[in-house]
Formats: C-alpha cells, sequence, structure tokens
C-alpha cells in the first residue's frame, strides 16, 4: 500500500518550529493516529519535497528522525514503510470517573489539628533559619537523619519517655509508614505480626507486601505490633502492670516487640505511662514515636529507635534506602527542640485539647440529654452510646452525607461514638451533635 503525498501542507507551518520538524510531525500524526497503517509505503523524498514545497535537504532529515525513532523503516532499492511498532488498533477506551472526596465541614473522626494549637509564625521563623544555612542544603544529608536532629529528639524521649537510647539508635524519616519499610528489611527474615490494632491498615499492608504473614492471635506471631497509649479504636490505654505483663511474655516467648507510641500525649490527662522501651532497658522492643501530631499532621518527621542488637543489620543495608524526611524541617525541628519549644508545645496542645474534649463531652451531655453512663471520654476521645436502628455503618454513611466525619462501633442496642474534638470548632460541637441526634432518631 502506498500513500498519496499531501498537496496541502500550509495549514501545518509554524515559524517557531523547524520545518524538518514539522514534516516529521504531520507523518508521525498520520502513523500514530492509524491513518497510515504499518507496511504503507511513504512517497519518496523527492515526491514529498515537491508536494510540501520544502527542500530535499528538509524532507530527508524529516524521513531519517522518522527512521531514528522507530516510526517508518527504509528498504534499498524500494523506500520507506511505516513499521508497526507505533500501531495500536482503534478501540473505544473507557471513560474514568474519579470520585470526588465528600466536603467535611466537621471531622471528628480525625486527630486534625486546631488552628490555635500552633504557632506558625514561629515555626516560620526556624524554617527561614534553616533555610539561610545555604552550605548545609547543598547535600542530601545523612541517610539516618541529621545527627544534630537525632541527638536532640535522643534526649527528649529519653526525659519525657524513658527511651533507652543515643543518636546512633535513631532513624529519621517521613511519616511510620517509611520507616516500616526500612525495619522490614532489618529483620529480614519473613516471620509473622500480629496487629493488637487491627484497624491499622496501613502498616499490616507494608508488612504484607514485604512477605510477612500476619496472625490474627499474638500467641502465634514472632513479632507483635502494638500502641500502649492506644490500644484500640475506643482509646484505651495499657496500664503499666499490663505493660511489664508483656514484656515478660515477649521474652519468655522470643518475640520481637514493635512499640508505635503515637498516641502518648493524648492519650492521658495525667502523667503518660512509661514507654515499653524503656521498661525493657531498650534491649528487645522497636520504639516509633512521631511529630506530626504535636507540631502539625503535615509535617511528616517521624523516627524510630532500634535495640543495639539491630543496628548492624541496619547499618550494612542503611545507604540502600534516601532520606525521605526534608532537610530543611529536620534542621528547623532540631533548633525548635533545643529552645524548649517542643515542651512548650506540649503544654500548649495539652491545655487545649483537654478544655475542648470537657466541651464536647459537656455540649454531649447538653443535646443528647442521656444518662451519665451513656456519655464519657477515654483520654481525648469523647465515647457516646447512642440507640439507634442503624449499624456503625450506615451510621458513619448518613453522617457524612450532613457533611460530618465520625467513627463509630456498633453494640447490640445501637452504636457506639468515638469523636475527637481536635479539628472542629468549640462553638460548632452543639450544632453538629444535634444533627448526629436526628440521624440517630430518624
Amino acid at each position: 500500500m502506498e500513500i498519496q503525498s499531501p498537496t496541502e501542507f500550509s495549514p501545518l507551518l509554524n515559524s517557531n518550529i523547524p520545518l524538518y520538524m514539522q514534516v516529521y510531525t504531520y507523518y508521525r500524526g498520520l502513523i500514530t493516529d492509524g491513518k497510515l497503517p504499518p507496511k504503507t509505503k511513504l512517497p519518496s523524498i523527492r515526491r514529498c519535497a515537491e508536494s510540501l514545497s520544502v527542500s530535499r535537504t528538509t524532507a530527508e532529515a524529516a524521513y531519517f528522525q522518522l527512521c531514528a525513532d522507530g516510526y517508518i523503516v527504509s528498504k534499498p532499492q524500494s523506500g520507506y514503510y511505516v513499521t508497526d511498532l507505533y500501531f495500536h488498533p482503534a478501540a473505544k477506551r473507557p471513560s474514568v470517573q474519579m470520585a470526588k472526596p465528600e466536603p467535611i465541614l466537621y471531622d471528628f473522626s480525625s486527630p486534625s489539628a486546631d488552628r490555635e494549637s500552633f504557632d506558625f509564625d514561629l515555626w516560620r521563623r526556624y524554617l527561614k533559619s534553616a533555610l539561610r544555612q545555604d552550605a548545609r542544603l547543598l547535600s542530601y544529608g545523612e541517610v539516618q537523619g541529621e545527627y544534630d536532629l537525632r541527638t536532640a529528639v535522643a534526649q527528649y524521649i529519653t526525659e519525657k519517655r524513658n527511651v533507652i537510647c543515643t543518636a546512633e539508635n535513631i532513624v529519621i524519616g517521613a511519616g511510620v509508614q517509611s520507616l516500616l519499610h526500612i525495619l522490614c528489611a532489618i529483620i529480614g527474615e519473613k516471620r509473622t505480626i500480629a496487629f493488637r490494632d487491627p484497624e491499622f491498615s496501613q502498616g499490616m499492608a507494608i508488612f504484607r507486601d514485604h512477605g510477612f504473614a500476619i496472625a490474627e492471635d499474638s500467641c502465634n506471631a514472632d513479632i507483635l505490633y502494638i500502641s500502649p497509649s492506644h490500644v484500640n479504636r475506643h482509646g484505651d490505654v495499657m496500664p503499666t502492670e499490663a505493660r511489664i505483663a508483656l514484656l515478660k511474655s515477649a521474652a519468655a516467648h522470643g518475640t520481637l516487640l514493635i512499640e508505635d507510641d503515637y498516641d502518648n500525649e493524648f492519650a492521658y490527662f495525667g502523667r503518660p505511662a512509661p514507654a515499653l522501651q524503656g521498661l525493657d532497658s531498650g534491649q528487645h522492643v522497636v520504639y516509633l514515636g512521631t511529630f506530626s501530631r504535636l507540631l502539625l499532621p503535615s509535617i511528616r518527621l517521624s523516627f524510630m529507635v532500634l535495640p543495639d542488637r539491630l543496628l548492624p543489620r541496619y547499618l550494612s543495608i542503611a545507604a540502600l534506602y534516601n532520606q525521605t524526611a526534608s532537610k530543611a524541617e529536620q534542621i528547623a525541628l532540631c533548633q525548635f527542640i533545643r529552645d524548649g519549644h517542643l515542651a512548650g508545645q506540649i503544654r500548649k496542645v495539652r491545655r487545649l485539647y483537654e478544655q475542648k474534649t470537657n466541651d464536647l463531652e459537656t455540649a454531649a451531655h447538653r443535646v443528647f440529654g442521656a444518662p451519665a453512663e451513656h456519655i464519657g471520654k477515654t483520654g481525648f476521645t469523647v465515647r457516646i452510646r447512642l440507640q439507634t436502628p442503624l449499624s456503625a455503618d450506615a451510621f458513619t454513611r448518613a453522617a457524612a452525607s450532613r457533611d460530618i466525619a465520625v467513627r463509630a462501633t456498633d453494640t447490640t442496642d445501637g452504636c457506639l461514638l468515638l469523636l475527637s474534638a481536635f479539628g472542629v470548632r468549640s462553638s460548632d460541637f452543639q450544632h453538629a451533635l444535634r444533627t448526629l441526634k436526628k440521624i440517630a432518631e430518624a
């Protein structure tokens, strides 16, 4: 099959593009659109040049480029032919509609940050100071995290959480999930892991992707992932006696414990219980912590404390993993901690969220008028037991349709709401709760 030369090329002319590239683009379009199927013979260089009113050199350059890119092939003593490299039979492409997120006015479901909980101007000053360290920012930085930040973090968690470590034990990352990928590689052997909180689906997915088996019963697991400060979706806290018993059991069975202490500052109205890692003297527990809750969710800075026995394995593979956390934010956070602002931030957010949680509990009593035992709080979570024909899933969907995000779980006679006051203004509590009451009574 041979194509006839075009008789009009002027509509395609573009003075900003070299002429040979205009010819190239013209024929490439015919090929990729399927108008020139495979094995079609192109006009000779002479005929192409005459029909397009270009020089033979221009036409030849366009053909050479088409050959170089695999669109056509030259056959000696015959001419140029279209290849089948870019041929795809025309087919109707399915239309993919991306679901738009539902607008949420009142988010009781996640630990979002209150606007008043963070001094943005102060943080901006530390970021600007970090960005002025030109020479330091010219490199990628340490794969384990900036040493001065790791030193500051080690001192902080030793004083505040009784964690036993040095800067050498700490690995910095952008979020706990990035650190879990490294931990899976450190553990190496594909083992069985159990999660005390079955809702941590992101963590389960990471271990599953690395070949670990997920056990439903911790008795049958080599590794146990646990958050003592938030052992279940109700926000319950593991008492110190239970922590000690868990450590003894883990030691007796050779179980590796992964302690995710993400919620320790917001699980207690009083002084937090000591970390498992400290009670274990830092020998058999991998400790995970994050600053996202204390500062802002968008500041993705987390850390992992490895026991000494896992350090050689980490150091042997550390170079294979790039640092995922922003170097500028690491520098800023280090000085923020050194200047004492983190301790002040903790006091500030605890006072703010303690007051908001109390206000939410009071508003719940006013709106629902339920017996006192049906409304209460665990740490910074308000729990409301509702008698409703709706299941927890149905209630959650109904609330979302009213622009309210909630967490709920089924009970024998209704559902239990688990509300966080962090991301909702106190002035909106009663309006949002009245809407939830209407949903329950519908």
